[in-house]
């Protein structure tokens, strides 16, 4: 009777162990299972918040712009905005390339996937639209006039291009890596660039005294660039002295006024087709110059000297600029 009693108890303690062990599972089971749900809670919360701010109030020149998240799809209507986003590494998906494909290609350094949306005069606002893009970038001085128009479009921001200074064009970099959330990248980016132009500038070796005049040459124009032109600015960043300063980008100028100025070094964006450098030629005013004798008449290349503009194209100018100069 004893020993049965005995065996009973056992059973007993043994099935009170099993109880005891079963409940202990299962509460930690369910303690683990609530910080569980609590982080997947917490994820979704932080989640919305980087939502949230990627929420941004960008600055421009016609006002303030808000952009939500980080935009995808881009379209720019100058190319010193493609050359841009192209250096914190973005292609736009449409670009006013006035129907000229390989100049992008020269610009970017390779062919790249996009849509033309028309000329930069006059980029077409139906090819805009049909491209759904959550970011448009414009030109101060050719797309003011239809800033609302884009805005209906996509958000808008109109920044500084084709009459911009060097320094303009820099900050209009820096507007354009906030409105894509790319910052960090941008300012790594600035730093690099900083290096290159001092770099070049420190192996420039020119007499100080020498003067630069850079311009654009048209069958029918001869348009010197000022120390307050993008080009003029840069040159002037390098320690060269340019030939005409002025408080306006641009001088048109005829031969006499040329040979007032009398440069050391001629830079000459020139047009396609006939230029009137091609008539002065043949003037004595002309084999005059210092520039002419001297054999200081360069010419440049006319889309990067005058139309790409940004931080990559800068600082091919610069070095074409050591080349030229430090060439003899």
């Amino acid at each position: 009777m004893v020993e049965k009693m005995q065996k009973s108890n056992k059973v007993r303690k043994f099935g009170g162990t099993l109880l005891i062990l079963l409940l202990t599972i299962m509460m930690a089971i369910t303690g683990c299972s609530n910080p569980q749900k609590n982080t997947e809670g917490e994820k979704t919360q932080a989640s919305t918040e980087t939502q949230e701010q990627k929420i941004r109030t960008i600055k421009h020149e016609m006002g303030e712009t808000e952009i939500k998240n980080i935009p995808k799809k881009i379209v720019t209507l100058e190319l010193s905005f493609v050359d841009s986003l192209n250096a914190i590494g973005i292609t736009p998906i449409g670009i006013a390339d006035d129907n000229k494909k390989d100049m992008i290609s020269k610009l970017v350094g390779s062919s790249i996937d996009y849509t033309s949306v028309g000329t930069r005069e006059q980029p077409s606002l139906e090819v805009i639209s049909s491209l759904q893009p959550d970011l448009i970038i414009a030109d101060a001085e050719r797309h003011n006039a239809i800033y609302k128009d884009l805005q209906k479009i996509a958000p808008t921001i109109i920044l500084k291009s084709r009459e911009s200074t060097y320094q303009e064009n820099l900050d209009s970099f820096k507007t354009i890596a906030e409105a894509v959330d790319q910052k960090d990248i941008a300012n790594k980016r600035l730093t690099e660039h900083e290096k290159t132009i001092n770099e070049i500038k420190s192996k420039l070796s020119v007499d100080a005294n020498m003067t630069v005049l850079p311009a654009v040459v048209r069958d029918t124009s001869f348009q010197a660039h000022t120390t307050s032109s993008y080009d003029g600015e840069l040159l002037e960043l390098l320690g060269l002295k340019v030939a005409v300063e002025d408080e306006q980008p641009y001088a048109e100028m005829n031969l006499e006024q040329l040979v007032k100025i009398n440069p050391d070094v001629l830079l000459l964006a020139n047009n396609e087709g006939k230029l009137l450098t091609d008539e002065w030629k043949e003037n004595p005013l002309w084999k005059n110059l210092k520039a002419v004798k001297n054999e200081q008449v360069y010419s440049v290349d006319r889309d990067l000297w005058t139309r790409f503009r940004g931080v990559e194209s800068a600082e091919a100018m610069a070095n074409d600029t050591l080349k030229m100069l430090n060439e003899k």
